[in-house]
């Protein structure tokens, strides 16, 4: 029975690698893969929405104005803290709302300042992670609805073998084969895409932290400055 298949197998192969070579259509693949591959297909979709959306919000706050933290120092020494608050609204970005924190809590001890920059500093963070954990949640969860796949899949060519008794046929065992490499692949792409969108955002929101802490040190320096 088992070289009754090899050989069905090897005939089969033989017609794909001839000159007629047979295709078949992506979709129709795709569908193959059964229920596992449309649940795999919405994980990619938001994948690709957290992280084209993300790109964008993190894009926008990493734009700053190099000027910006010389023009706070300026309004702090000549006293005119609603000029840099009012500069602060204006731009309006993660390192702006940060320092218009420390701005509102001028008069107070420097370690109050100093700990409600770090607690905006923090919120600004927050924001910009948000839904990213998904992106690693996808990473992780579509191989494994693939390896799901998989064995659901060998699973069903078993089961068909056990049924078909001695008229067991390729294309009897197409079908379950078919969903248990699809799936695979599939889990394999959603979930290596979603890793590599989520260390790009990662080192994205990195870079705003560093920018975030360096403007923290330069405020607090200005606090710290004798007065002239």
């Amino acid at each position: 029975m088992i070289k009754g298949i090899i050989l069905q197998i090897q005939e089969t192969a033989a017609v794909i690698g001839g000159e007629g070579e047979i295709t078949l259509p992506i979709f129709d693949l795709v569908m193959k893969g059964g229920v596992i591959m449309i649940v795999l297909g919405i994980l990619s979709v938001i994948a690709f929405y957290i992280f084209f959306e993300r790109m964008f919000v993190i894009s926008k706050a990493r734009k700053q104005d190099k000027s910006f933290m010389n023009n706070i120092r300026n309004f702090i020494h000549d006293g005119k803290l609603e000029s840099a608050q009012a500069l602060c609204l204006t731009n309006n970005s993660p390192i702006g709302r940060m320092i218009s924190k420390g701005l509102s809590r001028i008069g107070r001890p420097l370690n109050d300042i100093n700990t409600a920059i770090e607690n905006s500093g923090k919120l600004e963070v927050s924001k910009l992670e948000r839904n990213v954990a998904g992106l690693a949640t996808i990473a992780g969860a579509a191989p494994m609805l693939g390896f799901l796949g998989t064995v659901i899949g060998m699973i069903r060519a078993f089961y068909d073998m056990s049924m078909a008794g001695n008229n067991i046929n390729i294309e009897l065992l197409s079908q379950g084969i078919y969903q248990a490499m699809i799936t695979t692949v599939g889990g394999l792409i959603v979930g290596i895409a979603a890793y590599i969108f989520y260390n790009i955002l990662v080192s994205r929101v990195q870079s705003v932290v560093y920018a975030l802490e360096i403007s923290a040190t330069e405020f607090m320096d200005v606090l710290n400055e004798p007065a002239k």
